[in-house]
C-alpha cells in the first residue's frame, strides 16, 4: 500500500458501522486507522492525524459505566467529527443534554438542513439520511449551533466552529445517506485539510510478504467452503506458500445443492490447489440434533469445522496454520471490546478456545466489495469472484429451529429456484443477496381441491454494498410470482411463499 501522508483517526465506541466509516474515508483516498475509544492522548499525539471521528456505539452516554474518551482528546484543537453515540458523547461532556428519546428512530429519516456551510457545504437542505438510536439530544452545549434536524430529532447535527467540533445524530457512513460521501469529504478535506494521497494498490504483495514472513517453510491448512470470502484467502495464500498450502473442503451437508461438486472442479482444475474434501454430513447433522438456538448452532459448527481441519492436519504430518476467510464483517458482527453481539460467526465467536492450529486470516480487515477487488486482482474468474455470500453455518441458519435431513432438502430444493430465477431475470449482479429461508412455520393451503398443512419458505433479497447496511431488493412482480409458483408446484412439502421486506437495521441480512 501507498505510504499517506495524512491520517483520521477512528475512536471506536463499539459501533456496528465502526470500520465501515474507516472504510469511507479510504475510499477518499485518505489512510483511516480505528483506535479504542479509550487510547491516550498522548498515543493521538504521536500519530499526528489530521482529524478524529468518534463512533456509534450501544451505551448511552449518561449511564454508569459508558465508554468515554479523555477529554483532552476533545480539546486538542483537532477538528472532531462525532456520529451518532460519538455525537451524543459530544454534547454530554460539553454540558448539553441527551435525553432518552420519547420513540426510536430507525431507517432512512428525511433531513432538514439549517446551514449549508462547512459539513454541508453544497448539500441540499432537505434530504434523506440514515438514523438508528434510541437517544439524543435534547439541548447543544453552549457555544454550539443546531445545523441539521429531524421530525423526531431537535439536534440532527451541531457544530461549534471555533473549536473545530461537529456532531450528527444520523449515519453518514452508510449508503442509504445519500449525503454521506459529501459530507465526510467536507469534513476530511475542508475542515482536516488532508490530501487524497492513499489507496490499496499494493495490499496482495503486503500480504503475501507477511504470509511468506509468518509462516517460513511450515505447512498451511485452508479452511475452504468454496464462498467468496474463503476463495479469496486461498489464491492469496497460495500465491503466498505454494504447495505447502492444503485446502480442506468440509462437507457439512448444509451447503445449496450441488455445491460440492462446483467447489471442487473449480479448485482442483481451474486452480490446481491442493484439495481434500471431507464428507461429515452425518457427523454435523448428528451434532446439530434437537439444536434450535442461533447462536449454539454458530458455536457447535464453528467448534466441529475447527476439529475436522485439525484432524485432517494431522493426517498431513506437521501443520502450524489455518488460512480462514474471516472478512471484517465477521468480526464486528460477532462483538468487540464494547460492541454488543449481533450474532456470533463460526469463523469468530465459535472458535474453540483449545483450538492447537495458528490463525491466519488476510483478509480481516476487509469488506466484501474490496475482497471482490482483491479477488479479480489475483485472477480469480468473475463467476467466482461474483457469487452469492453464503454464510459458513450454510443452511443450519436458514433453517430455522431444529434441522433435519428433510428440512434441508426442501430448503435446497427452493433456494435453487430463488437463484435460478433471479439470473434468469438478469438481476444477480443488481442484488447483493438473495435466498431461500425456511422458518420454523406450517400453513393451510389448498393443492388439487384437497387441504394441505405445509411449510412457508421465506424469500430474502437484499442490496448493498458492503453488507453492514442493507435495503429490501425490489424485484419485479413478474419474477416474485415465477418464484413462488415453482417452489410451491416442484418443491414438495410447501405451500406457501413469503418476500421478507425488512431494511438492515433493524433485521440482519440473515435470519438467524
Amino acid at each position: 500500500m501507498t505510504q499517506p501522508t495524512d491520517r483520521i483517526l477512528v475512536l471506536d465506541f463499539g459501533g456496528q458501522y465502526n470500520q465501515l466509516i474507516a472504510r469511507r474515508i479510504r475510499d477518499l483516498h485518505v489512510y483511516s486507522e480505528v483506535l479504542p475509544y479509550d487510547t491516550s492522548p498522548d498515543e493521538i499525539r504521536a500519530k499526528n492525524p489530521k482529524g478524529i471521528i468518534l463512533t456509534g456505539g450501544p451505551s448511552s452516554v449518561f449511564e454508569e459505566g459508558a465508554p468515554v474518551c479523555h477529554k483532552d482528546v476533545l480539546e486538542m484543537g483537532i477538528p472532531i467529527l462525532g456520529i451518532c453515540y460519538g455525537a451524543q458523547l459530544i454534547a454530554h461532556v460539553f454540558g448539553g443534554s441527551v435525553k432518552k428519546a420519547p420513540s426510536r428512530e430507525y431507517g432512512k429519516t428525511d433531513l432538514y438542513i439549517k446551514e449549508q456551510q462547512h459539513i454541508f457545504k453544497n448539500i441540499e437542505g432537505q434530504t434523506v439520511c440514515w438514523m438508528s438510536h434510541t437517544c439524543y439530544i435534547d439541548r447543544p452545549p453552549e457555544g454550539f449551533e443546531i445545523t441539521a434536524v429531524t421530525e423526531g430529532c431537535p439536534v440532527a447535527a451541531m457544530a461549534d466552529v471555533e473549536r473545530k467540533l461537529y456532531a450528527v445524530q444520523f449515519h453518514p457512513e452508510v449508503e442509504h445517506t445519500p449525503i454521506g460521501p459529501e459530507l465526510l469529504s467536507n469534513f476530511i478535506f475542508d475542515i482536516c485539510d488532508c490530501k487524497p494521497d492513499w489507496d490499496m494498490s499494493g495490499f496482495i504483495e503486503d500480504q503475501v510478504k507477511s504470509i511468506r514472513e509468518t509462516v517460513g517453510g511450515k505447512k498451511v491448512v485452508c479452511a475452504l467452503s468454496g464462498g467468496v470470502d474463503s476463495s479469496v484467502a486461498a489464491v492469496l495464500v497460495h500465491r503466498a506458500v505454494g504447495d505447502r498450502l492444503t485446502c480442506i473442503f468440509v462437507n457439512h451437508g448444509l451447503l445449496r445443492k450441488d455445491e460440492e461438486i462446483q467447489v471442487e472442479r473449480v479448485f482442483r482444475d481451474l486452480f490446481n490447489i491442493n484439495l481434500i474434501t471431507v464428507d461429515a454430513r452425518d457427523r454435523f447433522l448428528s451434532r446439530l440434533e434437537g439444536i434450535t438456538d442461533p447462536e449454539a448452532k454458530r458455536k457447535i459448527i464453528g467448534g466441529e469445522f475447527i476439529r475436522v481441519f485439525e484432524e485432517e492436519a494431522g493426517k498431513l504430518g506437521k501443520v502450524d496454520f489455518l488460512v480462514q476467510g474471516t472478512i471484517y464483517p465477521d468480526v464486528i458482527e460477532s462483538g468487540s471490546k464494547v460492541a454488543s453481539v449481533i450474532k456470533s460467526h463460526h469463523n469468530v465467536g465459535g472458535l474453540p478456545e483449545d483450538m492447537t492450529l495458528s490463525l491466519i486470516e488476510p483478509l480481516r480487515s476487509l469488506f466484501k466489495d474490496e475482497v471482490r477487488k482483491v479477488g479479480t486482482d489475483l485472477g480469480i474468474p468473475a463467476q467466482q469472484v461474483w457469487r452469492q455470500p453464503f454464510p459458513g453455518p450454510g443452511l443450519a441458519i436458514r433453517v430455522i429451529g431444529n434441522i433435519t435431513g428433510d428440512k434441508l432438502k426442501i430448503l435446497k430444493e427452493a433456494d435453487a429456484i430463488v437463484r435460478q430465477e433471479i439470473a434468469n431475470a438478469g438481476l444477480e449482479r443488481e442484488i447483493w443477496q438473495y435466498f431461500a429461508v425456511l422458518p420454523d412455520v406450517k400453513s393451510v393451503g389448498v393443492m388439487g381441491d384437497e387441504r394441505t398443512y405445509d411449510h412457508v419458505v421465506a424469500v430474502r433479497a437484499v442490496t448493498s454494498s458492503d453488507g453492514m447496511t442493507a435495503d429490501w431488493a425490489k424485484i419485479p412482480y413478474r419474477v416474485l410470482e415465477t418464484i413462488s409458483s415453482r417452489i410451491v408446484n416442484n418443491v414438495k412439502g410447501i405451500n406457501r411463499v413469503v418476500y421478507d421486506i425488512t431494511t438492515k437495521p433493524p433485521g440482519t441480512i440473515e435470519w438467524e
